[in-house]
């Protein structure tokens, strides 16, 4: 086992911490990134650490930042919980064990500070470092695709699918052009979002009822998250009816001429706006030169059942992360809850990445 401390980080640290990531991940970040990540949220201040070796910059980081989530609306189990994120380890420094310091140092903390529990979705790389860690596997979670076009992006990503998705990518193309045909709500009218307005807080609390487990949305939570957010890549839409704000969509658009789009959030008054969401977050992808639209979904969930009523195409059986979980109040009604992954309510913009893909 090498030399080294684990250390908890403040804003003082973010440069350091940026130099780490951008020594693991080929999405790069710095210190500025990091302090909107770790610093910003209105739901509190990330826990994060390094590992440092004596008079050396960290060699390991990770990061567990707070989400205000509750059961079925019921305002008396509102709690910070916190999300696992940005679990790097320097190359030179890899499979020696150093990870498991940190996330027992990680645990300790964020148990100290009341949360009632931690959650992830590990990458396939880490996944089971966490399970032998003692964390408990409660779901899996797996990305649908839609087809705006049958082009070569879309024949290079259904190509990710096997070789048939790929040479039937023009009828699969159809069939979600079909369905998205039929996404619509009555009376709705759909408009760009440039901020998130004080409403949606109430829109958010009208929907908790319906689910299990899920983050609450308001204006401070999705500017953040997404107007603020600074890759600058997100788009919102927002439905109303006789002036009503009565959901919205957030999409990503394409990264250069990568052509791949992402369906990020919804949050709708009902079923059947949702699905008017949707089209609406495919027809803004699609202005936005999109071929290929993703989002992720737990399966067994209300999300997943939404996505694949609009069309979009499910993955491979073995095209899927799993969702983890490290109770730390097993008597709190969010711990119960969140063993239930299917009552989730839970998007991509509920995962812990500034950006998908």
């Amino acid at each position: 086992m090498p030399e080294f401390t684990v250390h908890l980080c403040g804003p003082q640290d973010r440069p350091e911490q940026a130099r780490l990531f951008n020594a693991c991940f080929k999405k790069g970040a710095d210190a500025d990134d990091l302090a909107w990540r770790y610093d910003r949220g209105p739901h509190g201040a990330a826990v994060s650490l390094v590992a440092r070796p004596p008079g050396g910059d960290g060699i390991c980081g990770y990061a567990c930042s707070p989400r205000k989530a509750l059961v079925r609306g019921d305002e008396s189990t509102l709690a910070a919980v916190g999300e696992t994120g940005d679990v790097m380890t320097h190359p030179d420094w890899r499979k020696q064990g150093i990870f498991s310091h940190l996330d027992r140092r990680c645990m300790e903390e964020t148990a100290s500070l009341g949360w009632p529990l931690a959650f992830g979705l590990p990458n396939r790389r880490s996944a089971h470092i966490f399970l032998r860690l003692g964390w408990e596997q409660v779901g899996t979670v797996r990305p649908w695709t839609f087809l705006l076009r049958a082009d070569e992006v879309a024949k290079r990503e259904e190509f990710k699918q096997g070789r048939l998705r790929a040479l039937f990518r023009g009828r699969n193309r159809a069939g979600c052009e079909r369905a998205r045909r039929a996404l619509g709500a009555a009376g709705t009218e759909a408009a760009p979002l440039e901020r998130f307005p004080d409403e949606v807080g109430e829109l958010s609390r009208a929907v908790e009822p319906r689910f299990g487990f899920m983050v609450r949305r308001d204006a401070a939570y999705l500017n953040w998250r997404f107007r603020e957010n600074p890759s600058g890549l997100h788009s919102a839409v927002g439905l109303r009816r006789d002036g009503e704000l009565v959901g919205y969509a957030v999409v990503q658009k394409p990264r250069g001429d990568d052509g791949v789009g992402y369906l990020v959030d919804v949050l709708a008054a009902d079923d059947e706006v949702a699905r008017a969401c949707v089209g609406a977050g495919l027809a803004r992808l699609e202005e936005l030169d999109a071929s290929v639209v993703r989002a992720t979904a737990i399966d067994g969930s209300w999300w997943a059942g939404i996505l694949e009523g609009a069309g979009f195409l499910r993955p491979r059986d073995e095209d899927h992360l799993i969702v983890i979980l490290h109770p730390h109040r097993p008597d709190h009604p969010l711990v119960a809850a969140a063993r239930d992954t299917a009552s989730w309510y839970f998007t991509d913009g509920d995962r812990d990445d500034e950006t998908m893909g």
